[in-house]
């Protein structure tokens, strides 16, 4: 997620039978047909324009030299630079930065903003390296993909197992590269060198407030609402302290430890304390352990899965107990469970809207960097509501009006969006 940083949580389904790439494309197509969209602009749309994999030779605190893969994925630039985090993470491949690039063009077009979609990955298990090691990747893996990156072309920002500090050195190589400071080549820095206020709390934020709107047009009152949250990283311990603030219950969360629950409620202030001293959640007091692998099933009002892709499958959707899923990860339903739950009368909002929020702040931080001009924090989080607002408003009326899921609902919009820019623009030939 353009700087969602989902963590990786145990008791998560094994994704390695489950392409996320087909998974993407097999929702595109659905929407393209039902848009009736050219059969060659389709196949146009369809496929990453540009992907590259690199080799990055890096000299360990030990002395051995060890080479790391890293890909860069450009799906779509139509409207503007491609956009979309970098991950560090064992289990990157190319057909998972592939379906990432492409969401990013989904997304971007759902929240009307004017970038293009993006990936990158490093395969590697952060947790193992030092800060060094972690370092030495970061600046190797940007001098080799320096062809792709610019304002105007690609703008990077932090994913699982990547940070601020990771942008922060992502910056100063291309800086260093093209001698003068570019602050406007990434997002998701720290404030202090051209990063937004705002934009840490931003995809969790934007979760809630996607929750908030499908909670209000399908008549479940957000305060006492019992939330549920998949993955306490960046965007899950955001969303849980965000829907807490509107009143809601958090009875259970999960991160790469383990699980906990509390019917009457989770205390999310004292949980964030706890987490900062014990970096897990497991443990905490007024909790019980619960299973990882039953966090999803928990019969609640709301549900956030935040971790990884393909969590939600066929083999668990039927034993989903939920009103409404509000998507903080990307990808974590496949399209088989979209099947399932629809028939069973769960809500599902989309990822490529409700974690959107994280992009939507990066476009403001580019923009904030180009102009050399920030704002304060609650324009920030206006802006922000605004759009998200806007963009479920937009989902929402083409689901009514093509009686489709939200899910396709938001393709549709993304796809006729980025279809009519590349028609008005033309094929250069």
């Amino acid at each position: 997620m353009d700087s969602t940083s989902p963590e990786t949580t145990s008791g998560v389904l094994s994704t390695t039978h489950i392409n996320p790439f087909e998974e993407m494309a097999s929702r595109f197509d659905k929407a393209a047909e039902l848009l009736g969209l050219d059969p060659g602009m389709r196949k146009v749309l369809r496929e990453p324009i540009k992907e590259l994999k690199v080799s990055i030779p890096v000299v360990m605190d030990d002395g051995r030299i060890e080479v790391f893969i890293g890909y860069r994925v450009h799906h779509s630039v139509v409207r503007g630079p491609a956009k979309g985090g970098i991950r560090f993470d064992a289990g990157v491949s190319l057909d998972e930065v592939r379906a990432l690039a492409s969401w990013m063009t989904w997304k971007c077009a759902v929240m009307n903003i004017p970038f293009g979609g993006g990936k990158g990955g490093v395969i590697c298990d952060p947790r193992k390296l030092s800060r060094g090691e972690l370092e030495r990747i970061t600046r190797r893996y940007t001098s080799e993909i320096m062809d792709l990156l610019g304002p105007e072309k690609d703008v990077p920002a932090p994913d699982v197992g990547t940070d601020s500090q990771t942008m922060a050195w992502l910056m100063d190589t291309y800086s260093m590269h093209v001698r003068h400071t570019v602050t406007s080549i990434v997002t998701g820095k720290p404030i202090s060198i051209g990063g937004s206020r705002g934009r840490v709390e931003a995809t969790g934020r934007g979760v809630m407030l996607a929750g908030r709107e499908a909670a209000r047009v399908h008549g479940l009152p957000l305060e006492g609402a019992r939330v549920v949250v998949q993955g306490f990283g960046n965007v899950g311990s955001i969303s849980a302290k965000m829907f807490a603030s509107q009143g809601s219950r958090i009875i259970a969360v999960s991160d790469v430890n383990g699980a906990i629950q509390n019917p009457d409620g989770l205390d999310v202030a004292a949980l964030f304390t706890y987490m900062q001293k014990s970096r897990t959640v497991v443990g905490f007091p007024g909790s019980t352990p619960l299973d990882p692998a039953q966090l999803l099933t928990t019969e609640c009002d709301i549900l956030v899965p935040a971790a990884l892709e393909n969590q939600i499958t066929h083999e668990n959707a039927d034993q989903i107990r939920t009103k409404i899923i509000v998507e903080g990860a990307n990808g974590p339903t496949t399209a088989a469970a979209d099947e399932i739950l629809q028939k069973m009368g769960v809500v599902v909002i989309p990822d490529i809207y409700a974690n959107g929020g994280g992009v939507t702040v990066s476009y403001f931080e580019w923009v904030q960097d180009r102009m050399g001009f920030f704002w304060r924090e609650d324009e920030v989080n206006q802006r922000l509501e605004e759009l998200m607002v806007q963009s479920f408003a937009d989902v929402r009326e083409m689901a009514e009006a093509r009686n489709v899921s939200y899910r396709i609902a938001a393709y549709m919009v993304a796809i006729q969006r980025v279809a009519n820019d590349l028609q008005l623009r033309g094929l250069y030939a």
